[in-house]
């Protein structure tokens, strides 16, 4: 350990604040590698209060790394939808063992890849698929109203076998991914569901991007298939106008920005202030909310 180091951890319990806010800022400077040095001291410290202010400079480090983190991640051209699940769990979960998620999301991938073949139709695929996922790994969605932060953890659902739409529908979009299943998220007014989408190809035409066509929609926390006909009615229900925007598919970035909404949303529920403003200041990271 360096003087400096050595100097400024000494100022750390001084009760003057300013002096604390000086001293955190320089600590925050050696970035990531400062945290044994932090740690050392919070097994040494008697004081409680001392031992919180520790606790607040290891997680401004963590903080400060994943803003970095989140910013490398939406600056990428196609930003991969699971990764930004594993960085929205490591603001709970600095120290997560990323390795075991994605050995364990590619035992899934290829315990499905195993049960479909060319010659089933999209609803059986799909139907193979949510077997798999809700029947064999028995994966359970809650409803965001259920206001639980540990739903919003990937690591937490792979675990627990527990999560919400945002979770088990990001498991399951990243999975299909993999797998070249034409299934994706789209913009439902209050809901987070998806849209199996084909994309048919005219003999004739010349057009290579041919016309979209979706067979069916299905709701991620059951894995439940409704028809347009279904959505539309729900459209109607709740007095939205059946635009073409709801049945366009989401970005990766725009399905974590609307995830980190909720978890926003989640924290202010529990008055957990601090967390809520920190999860806002991650969303501002990403690009403008709706734009590609």
């Amino acid at each position: 350990m360096n003087k400096e180091i050595t100097a400024l951890l000494r100022l750390i319990d001084d009760p003057d604040d300013e002096v604390f806010d000086t001293v955190a800022s320089q600590l925050l400077h050696y970035g990531k590698e400062i945290i044994p040095d932090l740690e050392k001291l919070w097994e040494v410290t008697i004081d409680e209060s001392v031992q919180e202010r520790i606790e607040l400079l290891i997680h401004r480090v963590h903080f400060h790394d994943l803003q970095q983190d989140f910013s490398e991640w939406s600056s990428a051209r196609y930003p991969e939808l699971l990764r930004g699940a594993i960085l929205v769990a490591k603001y709970q979960f600095p120290d997560l063992n990323v390795p075991a998620i994605l050995t364990q999301f590619d035992q899934m991938r290829r315990n499905i890849w195993l049960e479909l073949n060319n010659y089933l139709t999209p609803l059986e695929q799909v139907n193979v698929y949510n077997s798999i996922l809700y029947n064999y790994y028995k994966l359970q969605g809650n409803e965001l109203t259920t206001r639980e932060p540990k739903y919003f953890f990937i690591n937490q659902v792979m675990e627990s076998r527990q999560g919400n739409a945002y979770t088990i529908g990001i498991l399951y979009l990243a999975l299909c991914e993999m797998l070249d299943i034409p299934i994706f998220a789209v913009d439902v007014p209050r809901q987070f569901i998806f849209a199996y989408i084909d994309t048919l190809h005219s003999f004739f035409s010349q057009d290579k991007k041919g016309i979209q066509h979706i067979q069916f929609f299905i709701d991620p926390i059951s894995g439940m298939v409704y028809t347009q006909k279904d959505v539309e009615n729900y459209l109607k229900k709740i007095n939205a106008e059946n635009s073409e925007q709801y049945f366009t598919p989401l970005s990766a970035r725009r399905i974590i920005y609307k995830m980190m909404e909720e978890l926003s949303l989640c924290y202010r529920y529990l008055r957990e202030e601090r967390k809520a403003d920190e999860i806002q200041q991650l969303m501002r990271l990403l690009d403008e909310p709706g734009t590609e």
